[in-house]
């Protein structure tokens, strides 16, 4: 074999279909684990901003397990020790449904919601005082006022860091091949494996992970904008 690049064996035929197919999954795990992190995250923020400490102290606990534990662990944990807990006919109805895949967006999920969550409330804490006053005033309940006035304001102040973590949220969706999740990651070390085209397969690779994530930046910086616009009328 010479040492000149050569991208036909791996971009056409099975081995490009294996590489479309690889996006694909990496795709939805991503998309997956962001709805589940989001919607956990404002379910923690809504829990932390309650003068109820004993539930506080929980939701200080998992932000910090969930930050301080490497995510490769937590996968690991999902996906090896976690189903050890559960009875044999629910293990075997996991392994029926892709559990591979269903335990890569818990634990991503999971981890990626404590992150989020600090990111809404530090978003939060630069909201004025005297909005949750007015709103108080007008006779909204805790719930309502978070929810219609608080919520989207924070959000809207978090939106840098929630746009950086949903970044390294993609990329971080290349730590599920260890458990078996047949995303890009795995289908490249497949390709690699059998073409013996290393560079050319982490080439392509690079740029499908380089592609989708100044994307999701791009698409970030136009909400940010759109954002800026709305909330300047």
């Amino acid at each position: 074999m010479n040492g000149s690049l050569d991208f036909s064996v791996i971009l056409h035929g099975q081995y490009g279909q294996m590489i479309v197919d690889g996006v694909m999954l990496t795709l939805q795990l991503a998309v997956s684990s962001w709805v589940l992190a989001m919607v956990l995250a404002m379910i923690l923020v809504v829990i932390r901003l309650t003068t109820l400490r004993p539930l506080q102290w929980l939701v200080m606990a998992y932000v910090s397990w969930h930050r301080n534990v490497p995510t490769l662990i937590q996968l690991m944990i999902w996906y090896f020790a976690v189903p050890t807990l559960l009875p044999e006919s629910v293990q075997i109805a996991l392994n029926d449904y892709n559990a591979e895949f269903l335990f890569a967006v818990v634990a991503l999920g999971l981890c990626q919601a404590a992150y989020f969550s600090e990111d809404i409330r530090s978003g939060l804490r630069s909201t004025p005082d005297g909005q949750r006053e007015a709103a108080r005033a007008l006779g909204m309940g805790y719930v309502k006022t978070m929810r219609l006035i608080i919520l989207p304001q924070g959000i809207r102040n978090a939106l840098p860091a929630l746009i950086n973590h949903t970044v390294l949220l993609f990329k971080n969706t290349s730590l599920a091949m260890v458990i078996g999740v047949m995303d890009l990651t795995y289908v490249t070390q497949q390709l690699e494996n059998e073409t013996f085209r290393t560079f050319e397969a982490y080439l392509v690779s690079t740029v499908c992970y380089l592609s989708c994530s100044l994307l999701l930046m791009g698409a970030g910086a136009l909400l940010a904008r759109r954002f800026q616009r709305v909330y300047a009328r």
